[in-house]
């Protein structure tokens, strides 16, 4: 239940934010509405980020991108305004990693998008769907596990239990499984990837299941790939694509 290095790292990305802030349960999140197409307002996206959480551009940007392909998203802010910087990606940066795990936590944090998914319900949400990107995946899992989320998708998860949690969740949940996994990843490596195909593959787990694999790339590649390598570039588009194409087909 530890981060690595890469979880730390990564290249900030260019580009203007569309999406707006709203409370939403008492808990702020960065919201990409759908502009000029229908879409249904009763599904929603519950985008569960990496440790710099939805104040890095980054993820306002992939937020917007999924609203843009007309899914209603909610990035939710599950560090309370205090995310990991994002200048704490520079090299011989001495943020405090380990104060920082201290007072971010499951138990602190899971509650706010307990909260989120309680106060979208009040307003009418009937199926939620998540992408949970690194600690975020420590979310999206355990929603689906307890069927709260109708479709999952995570890229580079963190902080899994494997195989207890694939386990658990091939037993018990309704949601379809997407894994957006790479060539590089202490905290997804290659034999957690196979042992995960090893549960959910060959038709074992009804819902449906589908792992992607994007060589030369390493964790945290969906969210702060450097976009100047063919190859992360390649990655980061098609983890996207391939979440896209995933909610469009379940949520």
């Amino acid at each position: 239940m530890s981060f690595c290095d890469d979880c730390f790292k990564g290249v900030t990305h260019e580009g203007t934010p569309k999406g707006k802030w709203e409370k939403i349960g008492g808990i702020d999140c960065y919201v990409g509405i759908p502009s000029g197409i229908e879409y249904p307002k009763d599904k929603v996206l519950l985008f569960l980020s990496d440790v710099f959480g939805m104040q890095l551009i980054n993820n306002q940007l992939l937020v917007d991108d999924f609203a843009d392909n007309g899914i209603l998203t909610y990035g939710i802010d599950y560090f309370f305004g205090e995310p990991i910087p994002a200048d704490a990606m520079q090299p011989g940066n001495t943020f405090d990693r380990d104060a920082w795990r201290e007072k971010h936590g499951y138990e602190i944090t899971r509650p706010a998008v307990d909260a989120v998914v309680a106060a979208l319900k009040e307003k009418g949400v009937v199926v939620f769907g998540t992408t949970g990107y690194c600690f975020g995946a420590a979310y999206a899992v355990p929603l689906a596990i307890e069927n709260v989320t109708q479709v999952t998708a995570v890229s580079h998860p963190s902080r899994l239990k494997v195989p207890e949690d694939l386990e658990k969740y091939c037993s018990v949940s309704k949601a379809p499984f997407l894994i957006n996994s790479c060539e590089e990843d202490a905290m997804f490596p290659a034999e957690a990837q196979a042992k995960a195909d090893v549960i959910f593959g060959d038709g074992k787990f009804a819902p449906g299941y589908k792992r992607e694999y994007f060589p030369g790339c390493k964790h945290g590649f969906a969210v702060r790939g450097d976009m100047s390598d063919p190859m992360v570039k390649a990655g980061k588009e098609g983890a996207f694509k391939s979440t896209v194409e995933w909610m469009q087909k379940y949520l």
